[in-house]
């Protein structure tokens, strides 16, 4: 993708996923969940953001499946998921 928007959009969404995952793991997540559901909150908007984004973006459509049926390209989200 060349669009500048779409990329600085991914970097918020991978930077929003390191701080909740950092939050998530956190000695002090065991006293108190709410700083890591709010971190949470944060990397489901910046993820948000890019896919609305993507859906009007004419750089992101080249990327797409075009096909109903086609697969989808895994997400960040996803890809560190199967990961772990």
């Amino acid at each position: 993708m060349d669009c500048l928007i779409c990329k600085d959009l991914e970097r918020v969404v991978e930077s929003r996923w390191s701080e909740y995952i950092e939050a998530r793991f956190a000695a002090y997540y065991r006293v108190s969940t709410e700083l890591a559901a709010y971190k949470n909150v944060d990397m489901e908007r910046a993820n948000s953001d890019l896919e609305e984004h993507q859906l009007v973006c004419s750089s992101a459509a080249e990327v797409r499946p075009s096909a109903p049926g086609a697969a989808k390209e895994p997400t960040t989200r996803q890809q560190i998921n199967e990961k772990n």
